[in-house]
């Protein structure tokens, strides 16, 4: 089991931040092998529908499935329902997946985060399907620098572009720290607007990068 946290927890570190406009989900680029670093520019931060998004941590090939899954899903409720699939459901979903394959788990951590008619929702799911609602949490090797920089920063109150700042800040102490983590930060936002990837220019207006 050491073995199997020690293969979730290696190299990346990722940040989810709930906020009552909606959810920032924001991770670092690097994909490592041990203390090989196999891909410099990996995105981490996955659309599965235009209200919902997930970020990566774990096995690549373990995540891609996942997503893959859930958007079949999301896609199949959306051409059902004639409505978008509420973010706990597939938050639950995505345990449902963990929890079948426990026998051969998903080496892998999700948090699942989006905008629905309840507003805003933002959840960890870990490998054995626990699943967690959060305002804030963060995954990955990086996470316990992180986890300091999101303790001291997070407030109920906090507006989308203070949610923004907070979460690049965390993962940017993440990267100094961790050598896991880094090659640059993705970040996403998810509110009424839908889900979008923030621009360079953007970030680097947020945060000096």
């Amino acid at each position: 089991m050491e073995v199997i946290q020690d293969k979730i927890l290696h190299g990346t570190t990722t940040v989810g931040i709930r906020t009552s406009e909606g959810v920032v989900l924001c991770a670092d680029m690097r994909a490592s092998a041990g203390y090989f670093i196999a891909n410099n520019n990996t995105m981490k931060i996955q659309r599965i529908d235009h209200h919902a998004g997930l970020t990566l941590a774990g096995g690549v090939a373990d995540a891609q499935n996942i997503v893959d899954i859930l958007r079949y899903h999301a896609n199949l409720h959306h051409l059902t329902n004639d409505i978008p699939i509420p973010i706990k459901s597939l938050a639950r979903l995505t345990s449902l997946l963990f929890h079948r394959n426990r026998g051969y788990p998903f080496i892998a951590d999700i948090l699942v985060g989006g905008f629905d008619g309840d507003g805003a929702a933002l959840f960890n799911i870990d490998m054995f399907g626990s699943v967690e609602a959060k305002p804030f949490v963060t995954t990955g090797s990086g996470s316990p620098v992180a986890y300091g920089v999101l303790e001291n920063e997070y407030a109920d109150d906090l507006s989308m572009k203070d949610a923004k700042r907070v979460a690049l800040h965390a993962v940017k102490a993440a990267i100094v720290r961790n050598i896991g983590t880094g090659d640059g930060i993705n970040i996403s936002v998810i509110d009424k607007d839908g889900f979008r990837l923030l621009a360079e220019e953007q970030k680097k207006a947020i945060i000096n990068l």
